[in-house]
């Protein structure tokens, strides 16, 4: 047996027998048992960090489905996978000396002090808009940005991105003065979007309702993508009701008119 086997077999052993008493032996059982798997598992040893980025994405809207319904026993396992990732990240970027955990706890905790001095520091900061108007003036001066808007992330559902270019741009003052001039905007966009004639005009008229009524989130204070998530879950669950009710009835959905459609969900509407 060679050194590198009976490295893994020891690790292995001390896996399976070893649940760690402390937070620090804990993790160190996560990452061992993520090293264990890099070296004896088809699957995992040929991940890289850019084929695992879609499922920590998805590991992460599994997490929030979790904390959505508030399923204590669920949000462990879901914290818990998307802890896997991080760990598998770190992991592959160990193998090739390019950083390590250590690396990445002094990152995140120098950023945090950087990005908080009226918390480290002398600055004053009394509310959640001066805390804000400080961190994007930080960023800028920590990477040596341009703009604004050069850090918001390509990869985020564009109803966020849309969310996050606003919140930027009015943390500068770059913004409407009050909701009823959003809704007025709202009301001209849809008579925009009622006189284009092509496909293309109408697809950026369409674009700039959803770019204002994302805009209307901010002044209503609520997030665009919870609010369409948890429409979405409403839907969803009121239409299973109608789905039991069509069920039950005996008919199929054809044979059902519009009419009656309408009556299913009005109950659906009120069940509890």
């Amino acid at each position: 047996m060679n050194r590198k086997k009976e490295t893994i077999e020891s690790l292995k052993q001390d896996v399976l027998l070893n649940k760690g008493a402390t937070v620090q032996e804990k993790f160190d059982r996560v990452v061992k048992l993520v090293r264990i798997l890099r070296s004896e598992c088809p699957w995992d040893r040929k991940q890289t960090a850019e084929s695992l980025a879609h499922l920590l994405l998805e590991e992460a809207y599994e997490l929030v489905h979790a904390i959505d319904e508030n399923d204590e026993s669920e949000l462990k396992k879901e914290l818990g996978d998307l802890l896997l990732h991080v760990v598998f990240q770190v992991v592959i970027a160990g193998e090739t000396g390019r950083f390590d955990f250590p690396d990445v706890f002094d990152a995140l905790c120098d950023k945090l002090i950087g990005r908080h001095p009226h918390v480290f520091g002398d600055t004053i900061a009394e509310s959640e808009q001066e805390v804000l108007k400080n961190w994007e003036s930080l960023k800028l001066r920590e990477k040596g940005r341009r703009s604004l808007l050069d850090g918001v992330p390509k990869a985020m559902s564009e109803l966020l991105r849309a969310y996050r270019v606003q919140k930027k741009v009015a943390g500068v003052g770059f913004d409407w003065e009050s909701d009823e001039g959003v809704l007025r905007k709202l009301q001209e966009e849809i008579v925009e979007l009622r006189e284009a004639a092509t496909r293309e005009e109408k697809e950026a008229e369409f674009g700039d309702i959803l770019f204002t009524i994302v805009n209307y989130s901010r002044f209503v204070g609520a997030n665009p993508e919870d609010s369409l998530r948890k429409s979405t879950n409403r839907f969803m669950k009121r239409f299973m009701k109608v789905e039991d009710m069509v069920r039950d009835s005996g008919k199929s959905w054809r044979e059902h008119s519009a009419e009656e459609l309408d009556v299913l969900w009005e109950k659906a509407k009120k069940a509890p």
